[in-house]
């Protein structure tokens, strides 16, 4: 008796890809613990209304801070693009990406509009710095120089985590041309309602006096 044979089973290229940014995900941290510092102090330790303005900021500023710094992200599987962005979440399937470009910014061409992508963030000193290590690297092949040190000097990336990325993106998008679909956008309303009422309740407040 024999054991199936797993061999014939489907193998993905590649597992789910997921790009975000460490920086901003620090950063955000950050920015959540010193709001939520300043405002806990006044909303348990103010009187009058200065608990109340504290409630409101807060409303207001943390899921600002959510959206541009931890929200953002960008999935790639077989079968399409799923970028969410601070105020959006826009899925594209691979045949509608018109291309894929990181210059100043990184941005997505599908459907007849523009995206951009939060999540891969170009850093120009980044993108400098590949360079030079990617001119020391052509360097020290054509001088023949061997050792740990040239090794690892030839080896490094060439380029920017950007442009890495973005990259990647086009060979997926090459790959899969064929899947196709129809993009899809979808604002985050979790987001802009928190903020509404926050917005509304510090007019309230003010108006009041």
């Amino acid at each position: 008796m024999t054991s199936p044979d797993d061999s014939s089973a489907p193998q993905t290229p590649y597992a789910d890809r997921c790009y975000r940014s460490p920086a901003g995900i620090a950063g955000g941290v950050l920015l959540l613990l010193l709001a939520a510092w300043l405002g806990g102090d006044a909303v348990f330790r103010g009187s009058g209304r200065t608990p109340w303005f504290a409630l409101a900021g807060l409303l207001c500023v943390v899921p600002l801070i959510i959206a541009f710094t931890l929200r953002p992200a960008v999935w790639a599987s077989e079968k399409r693009l799923l970028v969410r962005n601070p105020f959006r979440t826009i899925t594209v399937p691979w045949g509608c990406v018109e291309d894929v470009r990181a210059g100043y910014s990184s941005e997505l061409f599908a459907g007849g509009a523009k995206y951009q992508l939060w999540s891969i963030p170009v850093s120009l000193r980044k993108r400098k710095a590949a360079a030079r290590r990617g001119a020391g690297g052509s360097a020290v092949g054509e001088a023949g120089v061997a050792g740990a040190s040239a090794w690892a000097s030839a080896s490094a990336p060439a380029s920017a985590p950007a442009d890495q990325a973005i990259g990647e993106i086009r060979e997926l998008a090459g790959r899969h041309a064929g899947v196709e679909g129809v993009v899809s956008v979808r604002w985050a309303y979790e987001v802009l309602g928190v903020v509404g009422v926050g917005v509304v309740l510090l007019v309230v407040l003010l108006i009041l006096g």
